[in-house]
């Protein structure tokens, strides 16, 4: 009988372990390159220089889309990147405030510029 009890603990303990490895989100998203690191104040004063290139950034998220996560913003100062994910996701879990790498490309956005990202990484 005592084995019993012991076969269904492990049994319960084992499932319930697979069952918060299964519904965790990936912290992950896309695939990365290798692309030179710059810095977002890079970006923000010569986005042009960027045009057609593939960089990577890291940087604290701010200002989260509330409705989807799919953009946020990178600041430097009192000036602030956009990252755009609509490419590598259509829905993003809220990480503002938390560290993300993100590796993408420099494109128009309305009268400026952002990032259009092909991976990222919250850390």
């Amino acid at each position: 009988m005592k084995a019993i009890f012991i076969l269904c603990g492990i049994i319960l303990l084992a499932g319930g372990v697979w069952v918060y490895r299964f519904t965790q989100m990936p912290n992950q998203y896309g695939t990365f390159t290798g692309a030179p690191k710059a810095e977002v104040a890079d970006l923000i004063q010569n986005p042009k220089g960027f045009m057609k290139k593939t960089v990577a950034l890291e940087g604290v998220v701010f200002e989260q889309c509330e409705a989807a996560g799919c953009y946020f913003y990178f600041h430097h100062g009192d000036q602030s990147l956009r990252i755009d994910l609509q490419d590598i996701l259509t829905t993003a879990p809220q990480k503002t405030g938390r560290t993300a790498r993100v590796e993408g490309r420099i494109v128009k956005y309305g009268d400026g510029y952002q990032l259009a990202a092909s991976a990222i990484e919250f850390k």
